[in-house]
C-alpha cells in the first residue's frame, strides 16, 4: 500500500520558514541536503513522519507565487482554541475559528492560517473524519 511521506514547498526565506514551522506547529530539521545552487530542508514533529520539505533555491531574487491551483495542507489538533491563541500570541494572525456545518451536524471546526510564503494552512479540531 503507498504511505504518503512528504510534501514539497518553495520558500524564499528558509529561517524564517523553519522558524514559523518550529515555534508553531512543534516541527524540526529531520533532514538537510545542501547542493550548489538549492538545499532540500526536511522538517516533522513528533507526531507523526510525515515531512515538509522546504526547498530554497539560492538564485530565487521574488517570493513565489502559488497561481490558482494551490490550495492547502492541514493539521488536526486536540485543542483548537489554545492552538489559535499560542499562533496569535506568535504574531502569525491565524484568521477566526469557524464551523462547518451540514443540515444543522456539525462536521467540522477550524481555522486557516499562513505561512511566511502565504502558503494556506488548515487547522482543524480533532473529531470525526479528523483525527
Amino acid at each position: 500500500m503507498p504511505k504518503i511521506i512528504h510534501t514539497m514547498i518553495r520558500v524564499f526565506d528558509p529561517e524564517r520558514s523553519i522558524r514559523f514551522y518550529s515555534e508553531g506547529f512543534g516541527f524540526s530539521i529531520s533532514h538537510r541536503l545542501d547542493f550548489d545552487d538549492f538545499s532540500l530542508i526536511y522538517l516533522r514533529n513528533s507526531e507523526n513522519d510525515f515531512e515538509i520539505e522546504l526547498t530554497h533555491n539560492f538564485s530565487r531574487t521574488e517570493p513565489y507565487t502559488h497561481g490558482d491551483g494551490y490550495g492547502h495542507y492541514a493539521f488536526v489538533v486536540d485543542d483548537l482554541e489554545s492552538m489559535q491563541s499560542k499562533l496569535e500570541k506568535l504574531g502569525y494572525n491565524p484568521l477566526p475559528i469557524k464551523e462547518f456545518k451540514k443540515d444543522g451536524e456539525l462536521l467540522a471546526r477550524f481555522f486557516f492560517i499562513q505561512d511566511p510564503d502565504g502558503y494556506k494552512i488548515e487547522v482543524l479540531q480533532t473529531g470525526g473524519h479528523y483525527h
